[in-house]
């Protein structure tokens, strides 16, 4: 979903507010649910490079808790008429959209359904949750009640999930408010560009990638990429985890948003499995970028293939 739109910023203060509450663990909690190419680099798309094992399940499995009602306005309301939504219910619940237009559910669970991007390929996938979650601004994604969607979308994804990414290298996305169209919370699954790849593996060798959360805001962590779409290169901060068992949201939102007085409807984060040439290393590269950086950008879409 690559388009431009959507108002729905929040004031700073709010979201740290509500951010902390939420980090209390003072929240209502309900559930909706219902029932490739070869690289340099390995293939994810290929079964024969890896096997691909799965991570250590994350914390907090089983059914997905949703944005108790007093969240509504700002991770959107159950009656909500978005397209995405309408899709997600349409899974989940059998609703048909007033469209009459039916979505193609490709795998529907309690927490999340994926269905496919536009433009449709075997690499452009969406992730969504079934709760009503309107995107990266809504408070709830970075409380320990929410559901590990980047684990979900990584599994789903990868060599031997049940929507392989047929793709050299996989990359796991979301945009910011201002750079997304259509507002039910979606992680793209989509393709990286081999030299995206190695790019990342320069860096760390250069000692370019965070080691830390902690360190992720860190300048000397900020580095140039070249974009997939051929609009040049774009800044991103960087960071490497050992597993997505991490509610990645509220990493970004502790150790870059809120120390740099940002503003998380303003971000774009990105997930890219890491690659040797022997296939997963069972790694990942978190990166982030906003407006706020010199060549930064707030959309997910300078890296990823559809």
């Amino acid at each position: 979903m690559n388009a431009i739109g959507g108002t729905h910023h929040m004031p700073r203060r709010q979201f740290v507010a509500l951010s902390g509450a939420l980090g209390a663990g003072a929240l209502l909690t309900g559930a909706s649910g219902s029932a490739s190419a070869a690289g340099p680099l390995g293939a994810l798309g290929d079964p024969s490079c890896c096997p691909c094992p799965t991570d250590p399940a994350p914390p907090g499995g089983g059914q997905s808790p949703c944005p108790p009602p007093q969240m509504q306005n700002l991770c959107g309301s159950p009656a909500d008429t978005d397209p995405l939504w309408q899709d997600v219910q349409y899974c989940t619940q059998g609703i048909v959209p007033p469209s009459g237009q039916r979505p193609v559910c490709l795998k529907t669970t309690p927490n999340y359904v994926v269905l496919h991007g536009k433009p449709e390929s075997p690499h452009n996938y969406l992730l969504l949750p079934s709760c009503r979650i309107r995107g990266i601004e809504c408070p709830f994604l970075v409380s320990p009640n929410a559901a590990n969607y980047w684990h979900e979308a990584w599994e789903t994804g990868r060599s031997g999930g049940d929507v392989p990414v047929q793709y050299a290298n996989i990359g796991l996305g979301i945009n910011s408010v201002s750079a997304r169209r259509l507002h039910q919370m979606h992680i793209h699954i989509a393709g990286v560009l081999p030299s995206t790849q190695r790019r990342l593996q320069d860096l760390e060798a250069a000692g370019r990638v965070a080691p830390q959360p902690s360190q992720w805001r860190a300048p000397q962590y900020q580095a140039l990429i070249t974009s997939a779409d051929g609009s040049g290169d774009r800044t991103y901060r960087i960071l490497r985890l050992d597993a997505l068992t991490q509610n990645l949201f509220a990493l970004l939102n502790q150790n870059v948003v809120r120390p740099l007085g940002l503003d998380m409807a303003g971000q774009t984060l990105i997930v890219v499995p890491r690659m040797t040439a022997t296939g997963f290393d069972r790694s990942f590269y978190i990166l982030n970028s906003d407006s706020s950086l010199p060549s930064g950008t707030n959309t997910c879409d300078r890296l990823l293939v559809y």
